[in-house]
């Protein structure tokens, strides 16, 4: 297949898959997960009409399964199996009622889960999870006092110097562990038996560390003013209206999957009945989230519809379709009607920012991003050119974007200036991905690229300045970046070179030619790139032993702006996407996202044909002569 032809396919293939309401709702998939959660939740609320829907999630789980009986986040995981992720299927398919203790999948389960170690050593999310069903003690202190609602934005420590996603999470948390709250059904099953030691149920392996936290925490709650009852009260009533106030139209707060579903616990240990119009708008919400993948429903954890839309009517447009082609009028009129023009919680550290941000979901409206603002306003800038209204929201989301800017010259994923030190020793599991949100290499890069290239910013504005600066004192030894949301050096490296060329930085610039080097060392021998998601753990690249569409594409784009002339890795690279731009297998299904390291891996479906799209795109703008490829 010629260039040509496969940009062609490409361009087809998302015609065809358009939405009528103009976005494209490709699956925003997440392992198993939440399908397992799901079947909890259903059964906890006892709702009678969802069998059909247990049955496939169920099937979804078994399905999964692999030869020894456990489960993986993904293929090349190392170890038997995830622990973690092995009980919650195991429980799922327990708690659905179609699979007894004697099924010989779930027998081979059990038996990984107590020779690892039991129910005592899967991770604390897997423990609160447990905790509210009635399969596992709360500890008699939780680490996080509900009063840390009450603290001041001036203390070292307070509920705002998290990161969005950390509170959205952690206010229904800390309800539920000052509640105790367990629930159990007729149906719930007994895990008794996978404890490898009873007499530890109520340790929760909390480190040393978090006692000066805790004393932190304490002395200040003992200067706030009011008795010790009284700002107990004060503080679940606190935490109660910060998830109550940030409900999506849809009834999710804020649109995702795991805070939902610790909402819908936490309003139950508040006394809500379980058929609450919150708690049931809540579970529609949840329930509208369902996809269908390989013939089984698959629940999303969010909906990435905007996400998708944007990137793909920019990669269509870089790839010749007109700006006024339906096509994309369709995209962009349903990017328009989703600005943001509320106040989220990221005015707390940006009171001068005005809305106009675009956020993630289908449903997203106080919950902006600098990614999928920046994706957005690519998508929209032709149209921004010769239509006002269009310029309009055009300048609110570019306005928004430029106060958005850390101190430290990055960007962020979702607010300004969330970092804190104390954040890393907080004694939970990947405290740091849940509850910072520093300046990360692919924020920056992107919303670099995005200023560079579409808008009129001069190269010597001190925003620019700050931002290249911040990238070159991030960079890696050999020359890569590190990615916070994608997978991750080589997605890293793809997004700070194209901002830093963007920016202006010439090609024999040592970060550029360093960072050309590496990602030639790491090209394999049929042209492609793939990078492994223990990247991701062991904060090193690893590689995946075979290639990836989308790795090869971000690659490429690496090598197209780091270098001048078309040499053999572009050449090879391009060959290979064209080769295997049709393929499906279980390399194109690869998680090329993760949102904690070690614990949510994401796999964007749309991202197999975005990222080729564009890196063939720019590759014929760039070489356009060499038509024989």
């Amino acid at each position: 297949m010629q260039t040509k032809q496969a940009i062609q396919w490409i361009i087809d293939k998302l015609r065809e898959d358009q939405t009528s309401d103009g976005s494209w709702d490709y699956a925003f998939e997440t392992g198993i997960l939440t399908d397992a959660y799901m079947i909890v939740l259903i059964r906890t609320l006892e709702l009678k009409d969802k069998e059909e829907l247990i049955k496939g999630l169920a099937g979804r789980i078994l399905s999964k399964q692999r030869d020894n009986g456990t489960w993986k986040l993904f293929p090349d995981e190392k170890n038997e199996g995830n622990l973690a992720l092995t009980v919650e299927s195991y429980y799922a398919l327990l708690y659905s009622g179609y699979y007894l203790e004697n099924d010989a999948r779930l027998l081979s389960a059990k038996e990984f889960i107590k020779a690892n170690g039991g129910l005592e050593n899967v991770n604390i999310y897997t423990k609160i999870m447990l905790a509210i069903t009635g399969q596992y003690k709360w500890p008699a202190l939780f680490p996080i006092p509900v009063e840390v609602m009450l603290l001041p934005l001036s203390f070292p420590v307070n509920f705002y110097q998290l990161s969005v996603y950390g509170r959205t999470n952690l206010a229904p948390i800390l309800i539920l562990s000052e509640k105790k709250f367990s629930k159990m059904t007729p149906l719930s099953p007994d895990l008794s038996d996978l404890y490898t030691d009873r007499s530890k149920d109520e340790e929760w392996a909390f480190p040393m560390e978090y006692r000066s936290i805790f004393s932190t925490i304490d002395q200040g709650v003992k200067n706030l003013i009011g008795l010790p009852a009284q700002l107990h009260s004060m503080a679940m009533d606190q935490a109660k209206s910060y998830m109550l106030d940030r409900l999506e139209p849809d009834g999710t707060f804020y649109s995702y999957f795991s805070s939902t579903f610790l909402m819908i616990y936490a309003l139950l240990s508040l006394g809500h009945p379980k058929n609450d119009p919150v708690i049931l708008k809540a579970m529609q919400g949840l329930l509208s989230m369902k996809t269908e993948i390989e013939g089984f429903p698959h629940i999303q954890f969010t909906t990435a519809n905007l996400w998708n839309t944007s990137l793909i009517s920019t990669a269509l447009q870089a790839a010749g379709v007109p700006s006024d082609d339906p096509l994309i009028l369709n995209a962009n009129r349903y990017l328009l009607k989703r600005q943001h023009v509320k106040f989220g919680d990221w005015v707390i550290h940006n009171p001068q920012g005005e809305p106009g941000g675009w956020g993630f979901s289908n449903i997203n409206t106080m919950n902006p991003d600098m990614d999928d603002t920046t994706a957005s306003l690519r998508a929209l800038r032709e149209q921004a050119v010769e239509n006002s209204s269009v310029l309009e929201a055009w300048d609110k989301g570019t306005l928004w974007l430029c106060t958005m800017q850390n101190d430290d010259g990055g960007w962020a994923s979702f607010e300004k200036n969330i970092r804190n030190q104390w954040i890393a020793i907080l004694p939970i599991e990947k405290a740091e991905y849940m509850f910072s949100d520093p300046s990360s290499a692919d924020l920056t890069g992107r919303t670099l690229e995005f200023f560079g290239n579409y808008t009129t910013l001069p190269k010597s504005d001190p925003l620019i300045k700050r931002a290249v600066n911040w990238l070159l004192s991030n960079q890696e030894s050999d020359g890569s970046w590190y990615s916070r949301w994608g997978i991750c050096y080589i997605n890293g490296t793809w997004a700070a070179v194209t901002g830093l060329r963007a920016a202006g930085m010439p090609t024999n610039n040592r970060a550029i030619h360093s960072a050309a080097n590496w990602i030639k060392s790491i090209q394999n021998t049929d042209g492609g790139w793939g990078e492994s998601c223990l990247s991701d753990i062991q904060k090193k690249y690893v590689p995946l032993q075979t290639s990836t569409l989308t790795d090869t594409s971000w690659a490429l784009e690496i090598l197209m702006n780091a270098e001048q002339q078309l040499s053999k890795e572009i050449r090879d690279g391009v060959q290979y996407l064209l080769c295997s731009v049709k393929k499906e297998d279980w390399t194109t299904e690869y998680p090329k996202g993760q949102a904690m390291s070690g614990t949510f891996y994401i796999h964007y479906h749309s991202y197999r044909l975005i990222f080729p799209l564009l890196a063939l795109a720019h590759y014929r703008e760039k070489y356009e002569e060499d038509e024989g490829i």
